[in-house]
């Protein structure tokens, strides 16, 4: 597939089709998408969860309060490690590179799960610390993103875009 058309056909997708399974192989290929992310200093901080079993599935779910989230086979739970960004960056590389990192991979990902003819939608609304314990991780790794995919049992039009004069200054 055309990288424009991955673009374009990218949704948020909330309903899968539960009688599908996601391969390993498409797990492995979407989670290297994730790796070849741009990242500050080559340094990745980025760490992936993938929950596969339904009573994981459904204990993340319980985390984040979004029951569909379920229907999706392969659920991965992006997290930041912002220790070694830190090190090198301070601050900065704390609290605004690691994420930047970390939200790229997530992109990736979702990319990469179109590309596979995949489905998914990024839920960034959830208790962090919740999320964590679900999934068996303490802080300083922290969840960013949590991405339930799978094969879409929905059909969904393109979503509205603001036009680009409206996001955009040329100086």
């Amino acid at each position: 597939m055309e990288f424009s058309e991955v673009l374009s056909k990218r949704r948020s997708v909330r309903h899968f089709n539960t009688k599908l399974s996601v391969s390993d192989e498409d797990v492995n290929a979407i989670l290297q998408a994730g790796v070849s992310a741009p990242t500050a200093g080559n340094i990745q901080p980025w760490r992936f969860f993938v929950v596969r079993s339904l009573e994981a599935r459904e204990r993340l779910a319980e985390a984040l309060s979004q029951r569909w989230a379920t229907g999706a086979p392969v659920v991965i739970v992006v997290c930041v490690d912002p220790r070694p960004c830190a090190a090198r960056y301070g601050d900065r590389g704390e609290y605004l590179y690691s994420i930047q990192d970390t939200a790229a991979a997530a992109s990736n990902i979702l990319m990469a799960a179109v590309d596979r003819g995949l489905a998914s939608c990024w839920i960034g609304a959830f208790d962090d610390r919740l999320v964590a314990e679900a999934i068996g991780v303490t802080r300083p790794i922290t969840p960013v993103a949590v991405l339930p995919i799978g094969y879409s049992a929905e059909s969904s039009a393109k979503p509205a875009r603001r036009p680009l004069d409206e996001v955009t200054t040329w100086l």
